[in-house]
């Protein structure tokens, strides 16, 4: 009989078998097995707010298969993630299995790697019935506020409506800076630039500070223009001027947090896709026999804390001496202290071993899993890097009674700065000198020198109003108010878009007019659900569970109290009469009865449909940018000529999707299909898999460099590694099924994914 260590993700058991011996055996349940049922309410409120527990549908043969392998299992570590959410995992299977909740076979881990996976076995524990009640209580909260609210908004606003608590605050916060937008009045404002000559004749640029006594603000060209006018004639001399050293420190390493916000920056990453990859590198990948097979390659992705564990820390040091040189680590290590409210159960996010540098190992990731492994790495390994050394210097100059500043900055000692350096996007009050003069290099100045005017740049500005919120900067300002959690981010973005409160133009997250309209109706009539603080507090509350300070009961009753009495006096008071969302004009005009077309939704997506129905019931297909009829493209000239009749060669969209076809098409039946790209790598050579069609257009897979590269699948394949090899997936064709091709394998699962196991406890209802 062997050991049964039971995980959340598929994705993790090649990695784990990895780390443990033959004596164990690795499966997983793939997320939650129970959960409140979806078509009740499965809260007794009455009696202590008990919650009703089922089975999830879907889930029986996994369910039977985890008995099956419990049975015969010597001992059971039940492994699910090192967090409230895995902890209730973990209890629901002790549950399902008939584990005694007493029984020590708890095992957490923060990192997929061999000692850390030992370490933990060594450690087992009992589950913690106070991670589990937080959890318990974060869903229960969640379903009443989902079951209770959304009824509520079918009657006020529209049917089909459903109401989140955290994602119905993260509404309201981006529709009041649209609110602030729209609000804005721009002020005018000018800067003056100076360009001058030092004596021995190097240019440099200096800006308009005021006088000697005090800072000047020129608010319109009159006020330039005198300015202008006084120093056209006069003489420029320094009457001040300052060197000082600069010391700059690295940032800390990431939390779940400053990684979205830095990888939406630097990378462009929205929200979910970065979770999704630091996900498959915290579960591992296959780096090859010679690596050591599947690999875990950071430490857990879902962290507000800044702690590093000691071993890390000195494995860093090794890392920083042996590369850089001994300057480049401080004379003391780096210990960075976590926010006040973070949690604080996990380290921050690091590369779980330093014996795997981005660039060694990139033959073996995705273009994403590098990109984002190697920001990992060098924040991690910069965080532990000595502080960089500047040399800045600062003049004043004087001309006609005013003062003109300059200023620059050498590198003396680079420091983290030559790994990570991440001034530009530093919100750093040390750094808050004017952009110009950082890109300015200052030549030689003296006290007393005279320098002369080239010419003068006057500039008009105005002010401009504040930015809507992106993924990034507004994953920060939850983190500032303390909203949410760090696996609660992700989904309270992807559910604001796709309930459509919110909407994306560009990188920006924009309300909709449904969005507006309903967070007005709840901050009249909810005023607490979409509080700022009463969020924050309540995050508290559930930290406060966690910790044993509070019961699950106590915190749920004090909630439902006051939030059972605004929803009595809102159905009294709030009617649909009053509630009116505009409709959302395109510009396609109803060719039936001349109407400007409205967008609505249906159950494929939106399309546009005449405002006169039902007296008219045209309706159109939408293009991708849902503003514009999807009308047949015009087709295209390639620029090429036919070899067959020597007519140009133009691009076509036909019904299985673009080709090339000659301009006497079909007299002259020269045509070629255009190959889709698929975004995924060839097994064998590295070149771009591509689909192509075949006799009686069926269609399927080969590698872009055929027949040179002899790849070749109706399958379609996937960029993901199965999970017992480390080979490639593929999607069975015809059917609903991801298969590994390696015959020794024989690995296969439904096409529909896994459960995200955080999918849970983040109001979804």
């Amino acid at each position: 009989m062997s050991n049964l260590v039971i995980i959340e993700s598929p994705y993790k058991i090649a990695t784990i078998k990895n780390c443990l011996g033959s004596n164990y055996k690795v499966i997983a349940s793939k997320g939650h097995v129970r959960d409140l049922p979806k078509s009740s309410l499965g809260v007794d409120i009455e009696n202590g707010f008990e919650a009703r527990y089922i089975n999830i549908r879907g889930k029986g043969d996994i369910i039977k298969e985890l008995k099956k392998e419990a049975k015969n299992a010597s001992k059971i570590y039940l492994a699910a993630d090192p967090d409230r959410e895995g902890e209730a995992i973990s209890w629901h299977l002790a549950t399902v299995l008939g584990i005694p909740i007493e029984k020590t076979n708890r095992i957490t881990f923060n990192e997929i790697t061999k000692s850390a996976i030992k370490a933990a076995i060594k450690a087992q524990r009992t589950i913690d019935m106070d991670l589990v009640n937080s959890q318990q209580a974060r869903r229960i909260l969640d379903r009443i506020v989902g079951y209770k609210l959304s009824p509520f908004l079918w009657k006020t606003v529209r049917s089909g409506l459903s109401a989140g608590r955290v994602q119905s605050v993260a509404t309201r916060i981006i529709v009041e800076r649209e609110d602030e937008i729209r609000a804005f009045v721009p002020k005018e404002y000018w800067t003056l630039d100076v360009e001058l000559k030092n004596p021995s004749g190097a240019a440099f640029t200096a800006h308009f500070y005021g006088t000697q006594d005090k800072k000047i603000d020129l608010g319109t060209e009159e006020e330039t223009g005198a300015v202008e006018k006084a120093v056209e004639n006069g003489v420029f001399k320094v009457i001040a001027q300052k060197k000082s050293l600069r010391t700059r420190n690295p940032a800390p390493p990431f939390t779940t947090s400053t990684l979205q916000q830095e990888a939406s920056k630097k990378l462009g990453f929205q929200s979910a896709r970065i979770m999704k990859v630091a996900q498959e590198l915290y579960e591992g990948i296959n780096l090859g026999a010679s690596a050591g097979g599947t690999q875990g390659l950071i430490t857990y992705m879902r962290t507000d804390s800044l702690r590093v564990s000691s071993e890390a820390a000195e494995a860093a040091k090794t890392h920083i001496t042996e590369k850089y040189g001994s300057e480049y680590y401080p004379e003391t290590p780096r210990v960075y202290k976590s926010r006040a409210n973070a949690q604080d159960a996990h380290e921050a996010i690091r590369p779980a071993s330093m014996k795997y540098e981005p660039s060694e190992i990139k033959k073996s990731l995705t273009s994403d899993q590098y990109k984002l492994y190697k920001l990992i790495w060098d924040r991690f390994i910069a965080s532990q890097m000595a502080s960089a050394q500047l040399d800045t210097v600062s003049a004043d100059i004087e001309c006609g009674g005013y003062i003109f500043r300059a200023g620059g900055s050498t590198v003396r000692f680079p420091g983290f700065m030559a790994l990570y350096d991440y001034a530009e996007e530093e919100d750093d009050a040390s750094l808050s000198t004017n952009k110009k003069s950082k890109k300015n290099h200052l030549p030689e100045l003296n006290e007393g020198d005279e320098c002369a005017l080239e010419k003068t740049l006057p500039e008009q500005h105005f002010t401009e109003p504040p930015a809507r919120y992106n993924e990034g900067s507004l994953i920060k300002f939850l983190e500032e108010k303390g909203i949410g959690r760090p696996s609660t981010y992700t989904p309270i973005i992807t559910t604001i878009v796709s309930r459509g409160y919110v909407e994306r133009e560009g990188k920006a997250l924009k309300p909709t007019a449904l969005g507006e309209i309903t967070t007005r109706l709840m901050v009249k009539s909810f005023p607490d659900i979409v509080d700022y603080a009463f969020t924050a507090e309540m995050e508290e509350d559930l930290d406060s569970i966690e910790s044993g300070e509070r019961t699950m009961q106590e915190v749920l009753s004090g909630f439902y109290k006051d939030f059972e009495k605004d929803l009595e006096a809102a159905e009294e008071t709030v009617s649909k009469e009053e509630i009116s969302v505009p409709a959302e004009e395109t510009d396609i005009i109803c060719d039936k009865c001349g109407a400007r077309m409205i967008i609505k939704n249906g159950r494929f997506g939106k399309f546009a449909a005449c405002p006169n129905y039902p007296e008219c019931k045209n309706t159109k297909p939408l293009a991708k940018d849902g503003k514009t009829a999807a009308e047949p493209d015009e087709p295209t000239p390639t620029g090429e000529k036919c070899e067959l009749c020597g007519a140009e060669m133009l691009r076509r969209k036909g019904r299985y999707g673009e080709f090339i076809a000659c301009a006497n098409y079909p007299k002259c039946k020269n045509t070629r299909q255009i190959n889709k790209e698929t975004g995924v790598r060839c097994p064998l050579c590295g070149g771009m898999i591509v689909e192509k069609h075949g006799r009686n257009r069926s269609f399927f897979y080969s590698c872009e460099k055929y027949p040179e590269c002899t790849f070749v699948s109706w399958d379609q394949p996937l960029d993901e590694k199965c999970p017992e090899c480390g080979q490639m997936l593929f999607i069975k064709k015809g059917k609903k099924q991801i298969v590994c091709h390696n015959k020794e394998c024989g690995y296969k699962r439904d096409a529909e994914m896994p459960e995200d196991e955080k999918d849970f406890g983040n109001d979804e209802e």
